[in-house]
């Protein structure tokens, strides 16, 4: 049977990568998927791009996890040599957009739903649920129909890790950063230079250390990243304007480093965002221990995506390798697809045998 999942799975991704699918603009993929389901005869639900189904024999008793990926895409790199909706296969190497990152692990995925669909005796439930608008952390995608999936135990979220343990995701807060000062003629000695007091803060910003460290990443790490002041050579400004870059880990809530930040610095901090939150799930928790006794290795991801609007535990895990997202020739070995269905199935036949 997994065979068969297998060569279904291709044949998806081969279509999913052949139909044009960025971020708001996945209505195509969305259909595409709907008819996938269809024809194996999953019954599911929709709203705006986002499609989900539970197994077939869902027990409101039982936990519920997720099996969540996404079916957007960015743009295509420029550096492209060849046509990223082809779909070409060569040397076991299936290319295009998306490939990837990440419907290598959307097909895998819903391949392993597949398997357990019609199962009667499932300790658990399942919730699939294909999602739009991840490269862009829109809030049309998994955000939006996180309260009509019902309450959730955990989360496996396809990416690609190389079907690694990815148990924790930084998460991200952008600070928009305003030194105020009083303007004057930069030939007397008048004003309260913005600047000057713009550098005092960005020196707190670059040698502060958290108390508590994360065991994955270690340290938060902020970064200025943008810098505007000033009018013209004679003016002592008064506003100085920065941008900082805070990296957070699964040591604090993002709560907790604003307030720090704000008690620390005399600018004015304001977040463009509190929605891409730090994600984890113990060392301990039944999945990872069932993935390290499969020989699966666990590590920190660095890089943002869909568990940051997770409010439960969530595992990152999926075929490919991240350096191959967004890069030009995506690609994701056929082998990695096969190799990843049987994980996921593994995986979860010892989560819910436990």
């Amino acid at each position: 049977m997994i065979d068969h999942l297998a060569d279904d799975s291709i044949k998806l991704l081969k279509e999913l990568i052949k139909t044009p699918s960025l971020s708001r603009e996945e209505d195509k993929t969305a259909a595409l998927l709907k008819s996938f389901f269809e024809t194996h005869q999953i019954v599911f639900h929709e709203k705006a791009n986002n499609i989900w189904a539970y197994n077939a024999y869902f027990d409101a008793s039982k936990p519920t996890i997720l099996l969540n990926s996404h079916h957007d895409t960015v743009k295509p790199n420029p550096g492209y040599t060849r046509d990223p909706f082809a779909a070409d296969m060569e040397d076991g190497k299936l290319y295009g957009l998306g490939s990837n990152d990440a419907g290598g692990a959307l097909v895998s995925l819903i391949a392993a739903f597949r398997y357990f669909y019609l199962k009667t005796d499932l300790p658990y439930n399942l919730c699939l649920a294909a999602t739009a608008e991840e490269e862009i952390s829109g809030q049309n995608g998994i955000e939006l129909i996180l309260p009509e999936l019902g309450t959730l135990e955990f989360a496996i979220v396809g990416e690609p890790t190389e079907m690694q343990l990815a148990i924790a995701e930084k998460g991200l807060m952008v600070l928009d950063c305003v030194a105020t000062g009083v303007a004057g003629h930069a030939a007397r000695d008048e004003g309260d230079n913005a600047i000057y007091k713009a550098i005092k803060d960005i020196e707190w910003f670059s040698t502060y250390r958290f108390s508590r460290e994360s065991e994955v990443f270690g340290p938060i790490k902020m970064s200025v990243t943008i810098i505007n002041a000033g009018s013209q050579h004679n003016v002592v400004p008064s506003t100085c304007n920065y941008t900082v870059d805070v990296r957070l880990t699964d040591a604090y809530k993002m709560e907790e480093v604003l307030q720090i930040i704000k008690e620390h610095v005399s600018s004015e901090v304001r977040p463009r965002s509190m929605r891409l939150k730090p994600s984890s799930i113990a060392k301990d928790h039944p999945i990872v221990l069932a993935g390290i006794e499969m020989g699966r290795n666990t590590y920190g991801s660095p890089t943002t995506s869909d568990q940051a609007l997770l409010n439960i535990p969530s595992l990152k895990m999926g075929p490919g390798f991240s350096g191959r997202s967004h890069m030009a020739d995506e690609f994701i070995y056929v082998k990695e697809i096969e190799e990843a269905i049987t994980i996921y199935i593994t995986l979860l036949n010892k989560i819910t045998t436990k």
